[in-house]
């Protein structure tokens, strides 16, 4: 019997699950505490909780973490120079200290604009080398002919021996700049998914585990290791996607709207027709825009670690995520009688100070503390330590700013009650310490003069109202929120209504089942697994494969024996008066991701690009280990022409999509 392991290291919980090829039922799963800033030691947990029996027979293994994300909302990445090529306006911001603009790039025809700059970029890498790790490069209209990028790409490892990252490489849509940052980011996580890559190998090794390694993208697609070590970017929000691909496997259904309530963070997501939906403009991740495919998501600071405090007479969620009280009762010694003492006088009360909030030292080593921050972090220790601690030992009130500043640089993590605290108290989720979270739950009732279920019940819809508000944003985009919360409590006599399935996914989301049919009337649909849909999602995603071939219409004016370009708007006015002074041809150009083709005939230039783009496709599905006979492509076309145009389209782009299953995988 053979059998397939998936393991998604999320926010909070890193999740193991085992599940029969046969068949693909989930025989066993598993869930541990995320490790920072290292997942793997999460990993190694959750997988040792696994049953050994069942890990012989391992065949597959897929994997979907935060470790791309992290690095890059972190900045923790390896130092890379940036080299870009073409007359670029330079933002204000930019990644990294070390870059260069030099002469070169082409226009959207592929014709070179200007002669590359060579001697500028051996000048620049000769510089940098010994500063960064990787270098990233980007050309004008790279997307259109690649050539100065792969010149610069083979100077630079001449001279440096360092990897090289080209933007064509990873996008074939418009923007140098956002294929710049693209380039510059994926360079900067080479070296830390090498050594995380490395690393899972060896611990398999170790573990006697001779399995298939794929890690789950972006886009809702498994890729090859081989592939995941070139192209680290494609693995961020990985895990949304393991959860959409993870919720539609659960369910059962291809179209459906998808709900993540993870430790940290809400998540929602579609998928139609088999295939998650992707984002128009590409991945944001840490502020940066990306040309990265990425499924289109709705993520608001809403989770079951999300800070529940109060000031006034309001509750208040988030958006910070804290240590659940209940949890810390468990992790901390003595931290229980410790929270029935503390005590905070109504005026001080913020997000940063409450009664129900402590703070403790992470393993992140300080590297510059003003002396405000210096001299609050001093006096934080591995045991949690209140404000009235805080006040007591600074002789002075700490300044809620620098404890917000010392949690910002992960130096400091807080504690506090959460939605997880409020599913305890009122016995819908109990895994941690119930009496702790109805201490904290009494504390702030009192505050609003209310009992501690009445309290929890309170947050609990609150943040169900947070997560139906989620839903509504991601499905009607553009609605304000104020407009959608009108309408979710009621004050427009009209509701909301979802044609489609939701499904729901994280540890205790049945909790809140009851809370959104309340507000929405859709089917909420909470399937078996749903506390481990994310790692079966890394198990189960498909392998995908986009491609996209562009064929442009160029005019070619012939006077006296001389061929020229024409303008296609200038040649569409002289055509309607007929006024033409000149000859004119027709050339076709096609655009690929591998090469650059001219053609005399609109037929021919179809034919070949039919041809190159299956030929594209498949290469790349067999590469990854998937089998032809499993392999499925769509094209799809769309063409440009003005209105009333007879002749040939002025552009078409043709949209390859293969779609297969890795070998070993699991079917439904």
């Amino acid at each position: 019997m053979h059998y397939s392991l998936g393991i998604d290291a999320g926010g909070t919980y890193t999740d193991a699950v085992i599940v029969r090829d046969s068949d693909g039922s989930v025989i066993e799963f598993s869930k541990a505490l995320t490790t920072y800033p290292d997942p793997l030691p999460g990993m190694k947990n959750a997988i040792d909780a696994l049953t050994p029996e069942y890990l012989k027979d391992i065949k597959l293994v897929s994997v979907s973490t935060t470790l791309s994300t992290n690095t890059i909302l972190e900045s923790t990445g390896f130092p890379v120079g940036l080299i870009m090529v073409g007359d670029y306006v330079i933002p204000e911001k930019l990644p990294t200290a070390y870059w260069v603009t030099v002469s070169g790039g082409h226009n959207n025809d592929g014709e070179e604009l200007q002669t590359l700059d060579i001697a500028s970029v051996k000048e620049f890498a000769l510089k940098v080398k010994d500063k960064v790790s990787a270098f990233a490069v980007s050309s004008y209209f790279s997307n259109r002919n690649p050539e100065h990028e792969l010149a610069v790409k083979k100077v630079v490892k001449e001279f440096t021996g360092h990897p090289v990252v080209c933007g064509h490489e990873l996008s074939q849509d418009l923007g140098a700049y956002e294929r710049a940052i693209t380039a510059f980011l994926n360079a900067q996580l080479i070296p830390v998914t090498h050594k995380f890559i490395q690393a899972i190998v060896k611990e398999f090794e170790i573990r006697g585990i001779n399995a298939n390694l794929l890690m789950l993208k972006c886009d809702g697609s498994v890729v090859g290791i081989e592939e995941a070590l070139e192209k680290p970017i494609e693995t961020i929000f990985s895990g949304p996607a393991a959860s959409l691909v993870g919720a539609s496997h659960l369910s059962r259904f291809n179209t459906c709207a998808m709900i993540d309530v993870g430790g940290t963070s809400t998540d929602v997501a579609m998928i139609v027709n088999g295939l998650p939906q992707l984002s128009n403009i590409g991945a944001v991740v840490g502020g940066w825009q990306t040309r990265v495919k990425a499924i289109r998501m709705e993520t608001s600071a809403t989770g079951g670690d999300s800070h529940i405090w109060v000031k006034g007479d309001r509750i208040y969620i988030g958006p910070r995520r804290v240590i659940p009280l209940c949890r810390a009762s468990v992790t901390y010694p003595g931290f229980k009688e410790k929270l029935k003492l503390n005590k905070v006088a109504k005026g001080y009360l913020c997000e940063s100070i409450q009664v129900t909030k402590f703070y403790v030292r992470t393993d992140f080593k300080p590297i510059e503390l003003k002396a405000g921050e210096r001299e609050i972090y001093r006096h934080i220790g591995k045991e949690p330590v209140s404000f009235g601690d805080l006040l007591i030992a600074l002789k002075k009130r700490p300044a809620p700013s620098i404890l917000d500043s010392l949690v910002q640089k992960r130096l400091i993590q807080s504690i506090g009650f959460t939605p997880t605290d409020a599913l305890h108290v009122l016995g819908e989720y109990t895994e941690w310490d119930v009496e702790a979270a109805t201490i904290g739950a009494s504390m702030l009732g009192r505050i609003l003069k209310q009992s501690p279920e009445t309290f929890s019940a309170e947050a609990k819809r609150r943040v169900a109202r947070n997560i139906a508000e989620d839903l509504i944003a991601y499905l009607i985009e553009g609605m304000p929120r104020n407009e959608i919360d009108r309408v979710l409590l009621g004050r427009n006599f009209t509701r909301f209504r979802v044609e489609i399935p939701v499904v729901l996914l994280g540890g205790p989301v049945k909790a809140y089942v009851e809370d959104l049919r309340t507000l929405i009337n859709a089917d909420f649909i909470v399937p078996e697994h749903a506390e481990v849909g994310n790692a079966v999602g890394a198990l189960v995603g498909k392998g995908i494969k986009r491609v996209e071939i562009l064929i442009k219409t160029k005019v070619i004016k012939s006077l006296e024996g001389k061929a020229e370009n024409i303008d296609n708007e200038a040649h569409e006015k002289c055509t309607a008066e007929n006024t033409l002074p000149y000859e004119t041809k027709n050339e076709f150009i096609v655009f690929s991701p591998s090469e650059r083709t001219k053609f005399e005939s609109y037929h021919e230039a179809v034919e070949f690009a039919e041809k190159l783009g299956r030929q594209l496709v498949m290469d790349y599905m067999v590469s990854a280990g998937l089998q032809k006979e499993n392999i499925n492509i769509d094209v799809s076309r769309k063409h440009l022409a003005p209105s009333g145009w007879t002749d040939v389209p002025l552009e078409t782009k043709l949209v390859f999509v293969g779609v297969g299953i890795p070998k070993t995988t699991i079917t439904a």
